[in-house]
């Protein structure tokens, strides 16, 4: 390799973030820092907090809607699990009514932006599950009466 080469490769090395000599060889660069802009504070949530952050969550889960059927997932029975960690991380388990459903790819990322504005929580981590698979016995009175299913 000529001296202009390794001037070329030198530069070029010198715009990538974290890249030194040192770490050049395989190693891995360091880390960039981490900023939270959620506004939620750090502490584990107060037993008050969880009963509004559950309500507040409840409320954005039925703000979205299937569009396929015309009721919100909350009340067809999509969600299977909502757990809010001691780190303020919501972690919500659903499915959807079909695995080829079109939205497939789409909903979790709904469910994902609607969880995530709620006071309280940092972020929302959506997990698609088919296991068990969704059964209409799974919706609320609600649903089948909006459905006309009752």
């Amino acid at each position: 390799m000529t001296d202009r080469q390794r001037q070329a490769e030198a530069l070029a090395n010198s715009q990538i973030p974290g890249l030194t000599p040192e770490n050049e060889a395989g190693e891995t660069a360091p880390k960039r820092d981490i900023v939270d802009v959620s506004g939620a504070p750090i502490t584990p949530p107060t037993d008050e907090e969880i009963e509004r952050i559950t309500e507040d969550v409840i409320a954005q889960l039925k703000s979205v809607y299937d569009p396929e059927i015309p009721t919100d997932i909350y009340e067809l029975g999509l969600i299977y699990k909502v757990e809010l960690e001691d780190d303020r991380v919501l972690k919500v388990d659903m499915t959807l009514t079909a695995p080829g459903c079109p939205v497939a790819g789409e909903m979790p990322v709904w469910v994902q932006e609607a969880c995530e504005v709620v006071a309280g929580v940092r972020r929302c981590e959506v997990s698609m599950t088919f296991d068990p698979p969704w059964t209409p016995d799974r919706m609320s009175d609600e649903a089948r009466l909006e459905l006309n299913m009752l």
